[in-house]
């Protein structure tokens, strides 16, 4: 995969710290690493964005942006209120071809959602993943609701005929409920791909060193990982669940 393009299904679901640890899986395989941030808002023109942080935590990444603004708001509507061209996806497409003939592998991480829009003509993170014939990751939360949100996403996905690379958990809780474990075993239903990872909760907030190291486990072999999904496993309590039947998380 030279260009791997990062969704999520909304915001907050841990989209930024998975694309780090993706990069740094792959800066760990032997692997040299673009970040390619397509629109960057609610940030400075002199403070650190997305790109940034994917640096901070996985390493020596070659980071880029196509365009930033200043309000936290979708990138067309943030374009428009700083009186700023929006951002293009050609121009997004462009520049992750150029990164992909100077580097091993892209990583090219979008704002919010699939269908979150970045001009005023309607073009989107999906326009641009056309336009590079690039695989898709999706980055999910844990809980409750992820199912309906990832289903969409990912028929979303199959309309425009854009391979589904698979589906990574942005943030596991450190003690996941009922619906959290079941989710392991649904995501994959939902979305017809494989689960590729779950990132622990506070992973992003860990040391550089330490998120490094850690990385490569929190993700399936295909991003260059070590996380077995069945290792992690879930077992299904049954209705009204006794207590020897509770369900039981992996590592």
């Amino acid at each position: 995969m030279p260009v791997l393009v990062i969704t999520g299904t909304g915001t907050e679901v841990g989209k930024t710290v998975a694309t780090a640890a993706v990069a740094a899986a792959a800066l760990a395989a032997g692997r040299t690493v673009a970040v390619l941030k397509a629109a960057q808002t609610g940030v400075r023109p002199d403070e650190p964005g997305d790109a940034d942080e994917v640096a901070r935590l996985a390493g020596a990444v070659t980071k880029a942006e196509v365009a930033r603004y200043p309000e936290p708001l979708a990138p067309a509507t943030a374009a428009r209120r700083a009186g700023l061209e929006p951002v293009r996806p050609h121009q997004v497409a462009e520049a992750a071809a150029k990164l992909a003939t100077e580097h091993d592998l892209v990583l090219v991480e979008g704002a919010g959602g699939l269908l979150v829009r970045f001009d005023h003509e309607g073009g989107t993170l999906a326009h641009a993943a056309e336009l590079l014939r690039a695989p898709v990751l999706v980055v999910a939360s844990a809980g409750l609701g992820t199912l309906n949100t990832t289903e969409l996403t990912a028929r979303e996905l199959r309309c425009r005929k854009l391979e589904l690379a698979g589906v990574v958990i942005g943030s596991w809780p450190d003690s996941p409920d009922l619906a959290s474990r079941c989710n392991l075993a649904d995501l994959p239903e939902v979305s017809g791909a494989p689960l590729l990872g779950a990132l622990p909760a506070g992973a992003g907030r860990l040391a550089p060193a330490d998120f490094r190291a850690a990385a490569p486990g929190w993700l399936a072999p295909r991003l260059d990982g070590t996380w077995d999904a069945e290792a992690f496993g879930v077992r299904e309590a049954p209705p009204g669940g006794s207590q020897e039947a509770q369900l039981s998380a992996g590592p």
